[in-house]
């Protein structure tokens, strides 16, 4: 898994691209604080390596909390830049810094 992130210098975004390696996969998203936590809108797409990838424009200077949602079962990026207990789920979640 991995992270990669593009600061726009015209805008107050980044963009960030979230890849899994998941071969065996239907479906992956990513969901967090910046969509709610719903993974309508959020799926990333499959490419012909079995990984998956997706790229989106977050808000700069914010701190989000996410996980990747991999058929059904949500999964920590193990290069996250932090992590972070939740009450709600009973466990960590990873932390996305921009």
């Amino acid at each position: 898994m991995a992270i990669a992130k593009q600061y726009l210098k015209t805008k107050p975004v980044c963009k960030v691209t979230f890849t899994v390696p998941a071969e065996e996969a239907k479906k992956v998203a990513v969901v967090g604080d910046f969509n709610n936590w719903n993974p309508k809108g959020s799926t990333l797409k499959k490419l012909k390596n079995g990984t998956f990838k997706g790229t989106f424009d977050l808000p700069m200077e914010s701190t989000y909390e996410f996980k990747y949602l991999v058929d059904g079962q949500y999964i920590n990026e193990a290069e996250a830049d932090g992590y972070q207990w939740n009450d709600y789920a009973g466990s960590e979640n990873a932390v996305l810094a921009l």
